[in-house]
């Protein structure tokens, strides 16, 4: 009877034929790359979310970039009254005599950095006291839930009017103030997410093995929650600019020096009628903006959470 020539492979003994084992640290790193990709591929496959993101990156290389471009100085006059639009002024000037050009771009620079600082600093503590609350429960999460919706009862924007003229109406005066009223409602929405993931296995093994609370959130919970916690963020973008818009347009927001979207609206509503390219070229501006945040947002909830969309990978 002729014999089998092919070998007999012992599957307990890989390291015999040569084979590799891959590490748990290489089976980590391959799934971390294929769950980053499987994202980035829904969110690009998300039509109208890729659009917003052209979008909002040309807003920011306008406002950024715009005065590389445009060299025309915020503070120049170059006369003493309104001017039509012209190839030396493409949107004209204001009742100054500054380039209406030059502070569309100062003035949607300062709105996106306060807009972001709002967005960063809210979800920070937002997700810091809504970690803590629903990891430590108790006496801990009802002091936290108690603050919580008390500064929800609040009027936000009337108490930060008062704040913003009580201090100053510098940019970054009004970004830190909004983004102390902004916190609540990522807070309990990490809370409620944070309740559900603390009676997962994994948090048990970390408790069981020693590990500190700290840790735990910020290693384990935290990133458990980044598909929740992107999404809160881009909306906070999105408030935060109308807010910032709102207050500078009723005048207890930015103040001059600074410039923003909303004061330049505040300051040329009522050229509507006679010039309204003073008017419509920052209300545009802050409409895209919004828009285009708020359809980011969509995409990247669709993207984290591919069972919200028929989009699949």
């Amino acid at each position: 009877m002729p014999s089998d020539p092919s070998p007999v492979l012992n599957p307990l003994q890989p390291a015999a034929l040569g084979a590799a084992i891959p590490t748990t640290s290489e089976f980590d790193a391959t799934k971390a790359r294929k769950q980053s990709t499987l994202i980035i591929r829904r969110f690009f496959r998300h039509r109208l979310a890729v659009a917003a993101l052209v979008v909002f990156l040309l807003i920011c290389a306008f406002g950024f970039l715009g005065p590389l471009i445009w060299t025309v100085s915020v503070e120049d006059t170059t006369s003493r009254g309104y001017l039509p639009p012209s190839g030396a002024h493409p949107l004209g000037t204001i009742q100054t005599g500054k380039d209406m050009l030059a502070q569309l771009i100062v003035g949607t620079r300062l709105s996106v950095q306060i807009a972001l600082v709002v967005a960063i600093g809210s979800t920070v503590v937002g997700v810091a006291l809504g970690s803590l609350a629903g990891y430590l429960r108790g006496a801990v999460d009802s002091a936290i839930s108690r603050f919580t919706d008390l500064m929800l009862i609040i009027p936000q924007i009337a108490v930060a009017a008062i704040l913003v003229r009580a201090l100053s109406g510098s940019w970054y005066t009004v970004a830190f103030i909004l983004a102390a009223f902004a916190w609540m409602q990522i807070a309990r929405i990490t809370r409620g997410e944070t309740l559900s993931l603390a009676q997962r296995e994994f948090i048990e093994a970390a408790k069981a093995s020693g590990a500190k609370t700290r840790w735990i959130i910020f290693r384990h919970l935290v990133p458990n929650m980044i598909g929740t916690i992107t999404v809160n963020t881009t909306l906070a973008v999105a408030t935060a600019v109308l807010s910032e818009a709102a207050l500078s347009f009723i005048g207890l927001g930015v103040q001059s020096p600074d410039t923003s979207l909303g004061l330049i609206i505040s300051e040329n509503y009522s050229q509507i009628t006679n010039r309204p390219w003073l008017f419509w070229g920052p209300f545009v501006i802050i409409v895209l903006l919004s828009l285009a945040v708020n359809f980011i947002g969509d995409g990247l909830r669709d993207a984290f959470d591919p069972r919200q969309t028929k989009v699949r990978a």
